[in-house]
């Protein structure tokens, strides 16, 4: 079995292999994926070793401090906390032999084509429709998506569709992989608060997948879905990053740059919310850590949860505590970034950016009713369509 020392040791062959300072961005993390020190959790051949989970720190650690080149979560988020699990749990040998490693690399950006207009909090609603043509096996797809992240920019999507409407609205249901470069993909920018069009929708127009493209069994995406779905709340709401960093750190850095602006009772609010910040911080640490243990369980949906609420709460102290410049914002130009960027910008924009974090990526409603249901073990709300055709839903 792979243990640290083997893993140090494979560390120092990567660097003498090939040097940071003398080997491209791109060409250096092609051989860190083949070295099985992109995720040394999976498979051999498949960026892993097979080895623990928590074992990757140390790896990240070694090549930080030599000074090599790592991907961009900001830019490949969707892919590398949604798509690659759910890739790794339920494709083919050929899908994750064909898909992960350029995943990973950054070569290419991944979406997620889940939401419809008339299908967000309730996504099992879908109506996006897949319909097998008899003749070539293939999936021919129509449908609206919505909200999605990254569709300006994704060659990939993952992609819930409805199969068959005569079952109820959980059980008939597949998840494929499409092909954002299909002619029958249309992505049009969807201008939000902040100004600019980070989120999109997206029209589907006769799209054909081939059934090789499809994750898990026919009728059964409800359950791939699942595995998206609680790493996605646990990429957002359980994201590494060292003590007062991300939002806390920049209002915590007004506190100490200008003062002038403190007063007693910010300053209470201050310490109470960088005291949350180091709980969530600890507390997604440890629910990393439990990761090893295989698939995130619920206890994602809380950690997004406190992410939501910790942040809108933060960037509204951080508008507070600079009085009149926390009204200034920067550019309202449209432009279709390719990241989230919360640290970067200014006062104004994190505070109206934070406004989304309850909605994307689960709504707080939904995930109080996760919570509540399968942490604390609550009676679930009546349900009165659970077992209803999709098809005699009124929408």
């Amino acid at each position: 079995m792979t243990d640290a020392a083997d893993l140090r040791a494979r560390v120092r062959d990567l660097l003498a292999a090939h040097p940071p300072a003398t080997t491209g961005r791109t060409d250096f993390l092609r051989a860190r994926f083949d070295a099985g020190l992109a995720w040394v959790h999976h498979p051999a051949g498949l960026g892993g070793l097979d080895a623990p989970r928590s074992l990757q720190a140390a790896v990240d650690a070694g090549l930080a401090a030599a000074g090599a080149p790592d991907n961009d979560p900001g830019r490949i988020g969707i892919g590398l906390g949604m798509a690659a699990p759910t890739l790794l749990a339920h494709g083919s040998d050929e899908v994750r032999a064909r898909f992960l490693k350029p995943l990973w690399t950054g070569e290419e950006v991944w979406c997620q084509l889940f939401s419809e207009p008339g299908a967000g909090s309730d996504l099992a609603a879908l109506g996006t429709r897949a319909v097998r043509d008899a003749a070539t096996g293939d999936w021919i797809v129509d449908g609206q998506k919505v909200w999605t992240s990254s569709a300006h920019t994704a060659r990939w999507a993952i992609l819930l569709a409805r199969t068959d409407p005569d079952l109820p609205k959980h059980r008939g249901i597949t998840y494929f992989v499409c092909d954002m470069t299909d002619p029958g993909v249309e992505v049009r920018p969807l201008r939000q608060l902040t100004g600019e069009a980070e989120f999109n929708e997206v029209f589907l127009t006769g799209v054909r997948i081939p059934d090789a493209h499809r994750l898990g069994a026919v009728g059964d995406g409800w359950r791939v879905a699942r595995t998206t779905l609680m790493n996605e709340r646990v990429s957002i709401g359980g994201a590494r990053i060292p003590r007062e960093g991300g939002m806390i750190g920049r209002a915590a850095a007004v506190w100490r740059d200008r003062p002038e602006l403190r007063t007693h009772a910010l300053h209470r609010r201050l310490l109470d919310l960088w005291v949350d910040s180091e709980v969530a911080r600890l507390t997604g640490e440890r629910l990393r850590q439990q990761l090893a243990a295989g698939e995130p369980g619920p206890e994602g949906s809380a950690m997004k949860l406190g992410f939501a609420r910790l942040h809108q709460a933060v960037s509204g102290l951080e508008v507070e505590l600079l009085a009149d410049d926390g009204l200034l914002y920067g550019d309202w130009t449209m432009t279709r970034p390719e990241r989230v960027d919360f640290t970067g910008r200014d006062a104004g924009y994190r505070y109206l950016r934070a406004k989304g974090n309850s909605i994307e990526g689960g709504t707080s409603e939904v995930l109080l009713n996760i919570v509540a249901e399968r942490v604390l073990g609550l009676p679930p709300e009546p349900r009165d369509d659970k077992d209803v055709p999709w098809k005699d839903l009124a929408r």
